[in-house]
């Protein structure tokens, strides 16, 4: 039996500037620095909190986009497991991707284009959905009782698969309650909304995960947040 808890936290109590810059009637005057994620070369102090937990998510109603280059879908990828991995594993995983995207990928990934020309009643990600067109693909070479490319034998890329975090966000006046399933075992399935004056979420898990622990941390990520923005550092 899966348990369903519930957040709500108000803005109101806290004074403008922190809370109400991430609320939906506050946004355009907050002013944040950006940085090229995607480099190799990201300073730790970038990091409010570093977790090796991957929560990466899609949304399976997007419309249909062309397929994405390959060679950007795996710069991608590379950049969604640098965070994840040390600088050995990222090595051996960097090296794994590229040799994929030079020999069988580049072949997978064209008949996967192909394929797309004659089916237009599919729909596939682009942008930061690396994990879908690397997916296809994967289902190529097994709809073709082939052996799996290394690249999908590696352990990063199963534990990056392993999404902890299954979320959505509920964000509509004509919703008043709703909720989403953990897609493994040991996840949470988050609903949330950013509303103008309060930020709310429901958390549902199997048994075997506290749901209350969790609330309790993204109750703390917010303060974090709120703090940072207001000029101040959470303590550690």
């Amino acid at each position: 039996m899966a348990s369903l808890l519930s957040l709500q936290l108000p803005l109101a109590v806290r004074r403008s500037g922190c809370f109400t810059s991430l609320t939906s009637t506050f946004a355009s005057p907050l002013l944040c620095s950006r940085r090229n994620y995607l480099k190799n070369d990201w300073p730790e102090s970038e990091y409010l909190h570093k977790s090796i937990v991957p929560t990466m998510h899609y949304q399976k109603s997007l419309p249909r986009l062309p397929i994405p280059k390959l060679e950007d879908t795996i710069r991608r990828y590379l950049a969604a497991q640098r965070p994840l991995l040390n600088k050995e594993q990222y090595r051996n995983t960097e090296k794994v991707a590229l040799d994929f995207q030079k020999g069988v990928g580049k072949e997978l990934h064209e008949e996967l284009v192909a394929l797309d020309k004659k089916n237009k009643h599919t729909s596939y990600i682009s942008g930061q959905g690396f994990d879908r067109h690397l997916f296809a693909m994967r289902y190529l070479v097994t709809s073709k009782g082939l052996p799996l490319p290394s690249l999908y034998q590696d352990p990063a890329y199963a534990a990056i698969n392993h999404n902890i975090l299954s979320t959505s966000t509920l964000t509509s006046p004509a919703v008043t309650l709703g909720g989403f399933a953990p897609v493994v075992p040991d996840g949470f399935g988050v609903g949330y909304g950013v509303h103008d004056d309060w930020i709310g979420s429901n958390v549902s898990s199997y048994p075997a995960r506290n749901v209350r622990e969790f609330l309790q941390c993204v109750h703390e990520s917010l303060e974090d947040i709120f703090g940072v923005l207001d000029g101040k550092l959470p303590q550690s």
